[in-house]
């Protein structure tokens, strides 16, 4: 029975990789879990515990080798090939979600742009032209596509979804409100900004209310 990796360590691993690459490019060649950590705010206990699902990369009073755990987070993470993407909805944020230079450097390769509004269909975003949503699924069978990038408005997020796993598409990342259901086997992230402010502005409203607390308590001190 294969061992079960934790969701949250999975979503670190990207974390530690961008860290690394941003290490390497400063030149250095060795990093501890302790320095590891105190950039990322993580006890170097649970960076070692997060590695050691995968193997053994580094050696007691020794280190990382930068490169080397670069390399092996690189094929763990499935980033020593090509990803192809197409991007649904090609509004405001589908439009600088298409655009971001980011995403080729690291191996994913928007090769579809699609949208519904008609003001969009046969318009260019980055020398590709914007095809109709309605022609996503045939094209899907003529061009296998690896993940979905969803960014409609809410009432179609879950029509666009079960066209891009009917046309075989095995992971979405999906940009709008929307919970959607996938059949098993289909990877499904979402991201939702908003949720993301919420939160930081409860840690916002709790910090104030602290430092109203303290000064309340220090202008009745005797």
């Amino acid at each position: 029975m294969p061992l079960e990796i934790p969701e949250v360590v999975i979503d670190r691993l990207p974390v530690y990789f961008r860290l690394l690459s941003r290490i390497a490019d400063e030149g250095r060649t060795v990093i501890s879990s302790q320095e590891l950590g105190d950039e990322l705010d993580v006890t170097p206990a649970q960076i070692r515990k997060d590695l050691s699902y995968f193997g053994r990369f580094g050696k007691q009073g020794r280190g990382y080798s930068v490169q080397r755990l670069l390399e092996e987070l690189r094929l763990i993470l499935g980033l020593d090939r090509r990803w192809a993407v197409v991007v649904v909805g090609i509004g405001r944020l589908g439009r600088a979600v298409a655009s971001y230079p980011g995403f080729q450097s690291q191996g994913f390769d928007i090769i579809g742009r699609y949208d519904a509004d008609p003001k969009l269909i046969g318009s260019e975003v980055d020398g590709t032209l914007v095809r109709d949503v309605a022609e996503l699924e045939e094209d899907l069978k003529r061009s296998p596509v690896d993940i979905g990038i969803v960014t409609v408005t809410a009432p179609h997020a879950q029509e666009v979804a079960d066209v891009l796993t009917r046309g075989g598409v095995r992971a979405i990342l999906n940009y709008t409100p929307t919970r959607m259901q996938v059949p098993e086997g289909v990877e499904l992230k979402h991201i939702n900004p908003v949720i993301f402010l919420q939160s930081m502005t409860y840690h916002l409203k709790r910090r104030a209310t602290e430092r109203e607390d303290l000064r309340g308590r220090t202008s009745i001190a005797p």
